[in-house]
């Protein structure tokens, strides 16, 4: 590979506290040889001259499901890696509720040799927490580690043993493994579909109650107190939710909590008349949720934001609201939505892109999401005003359930580097 240098351009990297225009230098073998403002030129190098466009670490996504083995039909690697780049995600959190689900070590063997052969962004794949995501026993940790997994999370279900819960955040601690949970009373939350409000009344659908969500993260930060290990919120939704991680946290039990960017731009309101493509998991809360989830990541007690990707066909999604299958697309949006909340002035530039490069790099432990020199060049690059409307039809997954369809949005990714490599234009 030549030399490159992306030229005159503005320069946003949390990791190094930078703002500024400059240049980024990268070398034969695809790393970072220098940045900012002061960095070198050479004449021998490739220019690319990116005057008026933004720089940051290549995004990293920690929850998207690929749909390799078993929904091929959902989403595969190729397809998942096309909308990935074209949204500046360059590492990606796949999770394992495939078919079979990624708990054991053959599995994961066939899932890391079918990414590297067919996708082109960064994998780090999560096994789950307990065998086929059942709850009752738990998954080989330090086995499915050494073969390269990531974390651990049974994904949009949650361990309701308390007891079971105790042995696998023991476990956890000994051996250093990420445990990602998503934090949801079975009981409560059985057989709903959308938030317990006027909302849920007028459109006769059966609501859950924030209290589901509450009632899992207190019961397992309480445990955490007794068994420190590396613990996750996948996502929160609720103002109440933040309430119990603001105290903990002022107690000094150290953890991390993700938030759904669907969550951050959506409330129930928008569901309207039974709008399927909207039915979410964490579902969609009130307004004041969605504002304190905003305030939560202004004061630090949310660190990450998610696409969530989740992709279904059309089928399992145009049906009945309570019959209708759950999730959305979001990853190659992810991007261009988060700005959003930059353009309406609810959050500051680089804490958003805190929150997409840095920090999901450290709490996975991997080396992504910085600018370092030294670093692997995988560089997002956009067009902080570049006015564009999502149509499902030009998106590049497979699967079109996007949450936000004809939504207006403000800054659009012009390219997407890896390792130095240009793989994505537009």
């Amino acid at each position: 590979m030549k030399e490159k240098i992306l030229a005159n351009v503005r320069i946003i990297d949390p990791s190094q506290k930078m703002d500024e225009i400059g240049n980024i230098v990268i070398d034969e073998k695809g790393k970072i040889k220098s940045i900012g403002k002061k960095s070198g030129t050479s004449k021998s190098a490739e220019k690319i001259d990116l005057r008026g466009l933004v720089a940051i670490p290549g995004l990293v996504d920690m929850k998207a499901f690929v749909g390799e083995p078993g929904f091929e039909y959902k989403e595969n690697f190729r397809t998942l890696s096309q909308a990935a780049l074209a949204g500046g995600v360059t590492s990606i959190v796949t999770m394992p509720n495939t078919k079979p689900v990624i708990d054991n070590v053959s599995m994961v063997d066939f899932i890391i040799r079918r990414g590297r052969d067919k996708a082109k962004v960064n994998l780090f794949p999560c096994a789950s927490i307990t065998r086929q995501r059942e709850g009752n026993q738990m998954t080989e940790f330090g086995l499915l580690k050494a073969r390269g997994i990531i974390g651990f999370s049974d994904v949009n279900k949650t361990i309701q043993n308390s007891e079971l819960m105790s042995r696998i955040m023991n476990y956890a601690s000994d051996i250093d493994v990420l445990i990602m949970q998503h934090a949801e009373d079975y009981e409560l939350a059985k057989n709903s579909c959308i938030n317990q409000s006027e909302v849920a009344t007028r459109l006769g659908l059966q609501g859950v109650s924030d209290i589901a969500e509450k009632i899992i993260i207190e019961r397992d930060l309480s445990l955490l107190s007794e068994f420190p290990c590396r613990y996750h919120i996948n996502q929160i939704s609720s103002k109440n939710s933040l309430n119990v991680i603001k105290k903990n946290k002022s107690n000094g039990i150290k953890f991390s909590t993700g938030v759904s960017i669907n969550n951050l731009s959506l409330n129930q309101n928008d569901i309207g008349e039974f709008r399927t493509f909207l039915k979410l998991s964490p579902p969609l809360r009130s307004e004041e949720d969605r504002l304190a989830l905003i305030e939560g990541i202004k004061n630090n007690l949310i660190d990450v934001i998610v696409s969530d990707h989740i992709p279904e066909d059309e089928e399992s999604k145009r049906l009945p609201f309570a019959q209708a299958a759950t999730g959305s697309i979001g990853i190659e949006t992810l991007l261009s939505l988060s700005l959003e909340l930059y353009h309406n002035e609810s959050l500051p530039l680089d804490k958003i892109i805190k929150c997409l490069t840095i920090n999901p790099a450290k709490i996975l432990k991997i080396k992504k999401g910085t600018l370092k020199e030294g670093s692997d060049a995988d560089i997002c690059i956009f067009d902080l005003e570049k006015p564009w409307v999502v149509k499902p039809e030009e998106l590049k997954s497979k699967s079109k359930n996007t949450a936000i369809e004809n939504r207006k949005l403000q800054g659009k990714v012009k390219m997407t580097l890896l390792q130095g490599e240009v793989v994505y234009s537009n």
